[in-house]
């Protein structure tokens, strides 16, 4: 019988990407199209959301799917039948996502995860836990400690804003929760002494000048897998959770099943999503040193426009004519794809694709979509996060039994 630690070992590091990488702090592609996520899920060893999986979901919850699931955006998972089989038997599961808090805005990007995080909640009516990783970033940036922990703040508001139910989300970070819960930092170390240097360096890369506090942090993502960690929700259940999360996450969790049963506790399972290509192009990262590379929900209106039209990647042709002869390539341009992302509609967005791959549509009109719907999509954020007080944010925080 194998273990989930058979496929642990990341890909080198490789400055000039001759090969997609994919770790949770590299991520990068040698193709415009992106990351080859077919070979990701085989080298992983992940499963495919396909669409027999896709029918059992719809039937299971009897709500429509969300689009990031028909669309390809949350594309691979680990035991989502088994969630499935709890849901159907009105037996209990959680969620439990997280962000890593290295700027005071979040960017698009970040909303992925919380979008649909917020739906698999409205959907099943579960339980929600939300790590924030202040720790994680004192660790790997340059970052005061203080600095850390008012970014958990301000990234803590912006995951508010996205329509959380509050009397069944908590919301916490390391640095305040781990100092209040006994049962959080017990847990750490039950994993911490489950998992040996030479299976954490195989794991997450880490050589002899890393600090000790990056090899016994995978540790502190783990603990929030299971239900024991968070005692005043769960008493003494053992809950299963479900983890939706971007798949550069993934060797934290493949660590966690391979340790959980060894501690009594019920593998985790996780759904992946892909990941939102930077302004520049698939090949490249979104960057908090480059604002250029992403729009952030602190943009205003002048910001967005300028940053799409001067540096969305496009699909289209040199010039005019060449364009409406041989049309523009979708799976390439960055509009296209913040608007697959973003855009409900199947409709209208299967009638954009048509008419740019046609070449009936032009880049700047295809822009001009985005511009609108990137611009509406901020500004209503921006309104909500407007809303929320610092007693918001203390009651999200605040352990509590949840509904």
């Amino acid at each position: 019988m194998t273990t989930d630690l058979g496929n642990l070992s990341l890909e080198s590091k490789d400055d000039n990407c001759e090969d997609d990488v994919v770790d949770p702090w590299n991520v990068c592609s040698k193709s415009k199209t992106g990351i080859d996520y077919d070979k990701l899920i085989s080298r992983f060893g992940s499963s495919k959301i396909d669409k027999k999986l896709i029918s059992r979901i719809q039937s299971v919850t009897k709500k429509p799917i969300h689009h990031f699931i028909t669309r390809g955006i949350f594309f691979s998972h680990r035991d989502l039948h088994s969630i499935l089989d709890l849901y159907e038997k009105g037996k209990p599961f959680y969620l439990y996502t997280g962000r890593g808090p290295s700027s005071t805005s979040l960017h698009i990007g970040h909303l992925v995860p919380f979008i649909f995080t917020k739906w698999l909640q409205d959907v099943f009516n579960v339980p929600l836990v939300i790590q924030l990783t202040d720790d994680e970033k004192y660790l790997w940036k340059d970052l005061k400690l203080e600095e850390a922990k008012k970014l958990s703040i301000e990234n803590a508001k912006d995951i508010i804003a996205c329509g959380f139910d509050r009397k069944n989300t908590f919301i916490f970070s390391d640095f305040q929760f781990m100092g209040e819960s006994p049962s959080f930092y017990a847990n750490v170390v039950r994993i911490q002494k489950s998992v040996t240097f030479n299976q954490v360096k195989g794991i997450f890369g880490f050589g002899d000048s890393d600090v000790i506090g990056k090899i016994a942090f995978p540790a502190v993502q783990a603990a929030p897998c299971m239900s024991s960690t968070f005692p005043f929700i769960f008493g003494e259940n053992k809950v299963p959770c479900l983890i939706p999360c971007a798949i550069d996450q993934d060797p934290y969790f493949r660590m966690t099943r391979d340790v959980a049963p060894k501690l009594g506790c019920h593998k985790p399972a996780l759904i992946h999503s892909s990941f939102l290509p930077s302004l520049q192009g698939s090949d490249s990262k979104m960057s908090a040193s480059d604002l250029n590379s992403a729009i952030y929900l602190t943009d205003t209106p002048k910001q967005i426009k300028n940053k799409i039209n001067k540096y969305a990647f496009s699909g289209g042709q040199v010039t005019v004519e060449e364009h409406r002869l041989k049309g523009g390539d979708c799976s390439v341009d960055i509009s296209y794809q913040y608007l697959k992302h973003f855009l409900e509609s199947d409709e209208d967005l299967n009638k954009i694709e048509r008419n740019y791959t046609s070449g009936k549509m032009l880049t700047g009109e295809l822009k001009k979509i985005l511009i609108d719907l990137m611009t509406s999509m901020i500004q209503e954020h921006q309104s909500n996060r407007s809303k929320i007080t610092n007693e918001d944010v203390k009651e999200f925080m605040t352990p509590r039994k949840l509904l």
